[in-house]
């Protein structure tokens, strides 16, 4: 259980860096980064197929592939050390995986609408490269946003904007309190 654990390990770093460089042109058709892409694309390649996570110009499927090595790892590195894992232990580390990778995102999206806010405020240039793909993301997040909490009744952009922000906030703190507290009551199922 070590050495797959390891293993997995090593496989989470090689698609770390395949996602990076494929962020770099250039360094993409570099002949280690063709085998790498051999190494990492089949299993990268299916979460894409299996699980349409994109959000604008972002495709968050790479991450879930990611997560599921890191909870196997989990897996694996707890059997080794204990001899054994309980069904309280692998839900635990399933829901904090989850949870991880939700908070990566919600973290994201704050970032995101944070630097929209300051952009209104500050009246930037929202047509450069870097501002249209700030827009891209933000856009529809402020709409989904305001739609469950405002429904169907029109609200201002900067309305819309800070109550996005907060909303955000507010989940990525009270989720982290919830799931804390329960992935502490799953570790100590006997079962």
């Amino acid at each position: 259980m070590n050495i797959l654990s390891t293993l997995l390990g090593l496989y989470s770093l090689l698609i770390f860096i395949r996602i990076i460089l494929t962020w770099f042109r250039s360094a993409q058709y570099s002949g280690p980064a063709q085998m790498l892409a051999r190494i990492t694309d089949p299993y990268l390649d299916w979460w894409r197929q299996n699980l349409k996570l994109r959000m604008g110009n972002l495709d968050f499927s790479s991450l879930a592939g990611i997560i599921a090595l890191s909870v196997a790892q989990t897996i694996c590195s707890s059997i080794a050390r204990w001899g054994r894992i309980t069904l309280g232990a692998i839900l635990a580390i399933c829901l904090s995986a989850l949870w991880s990778a939700a908070s990566f995102v919600l973290g994201l999206c704050f970032i995101v609408l944070l630097l929209r806010f300051f952009a209104y405020l500050s009246s930037r240039n929202i047509y450069s490269p870097f501002w249209k793909a700030i827009e891209s993301v933000s856009r529809p997040l402020i709409y989904y946003i305001n739609r469950i909490i405002f429904g169907k009744k029109i609200v201002g952009y900067m309305t819309g904007i800070l109550v996005s922000i907060a909303a955000l906030a507010a989940l990525w703190i009270l989720g982290g309190i919830a799931v804390g507290l329960l992935t502490g009551l799953l570790f100590r199922l006997p079962v």
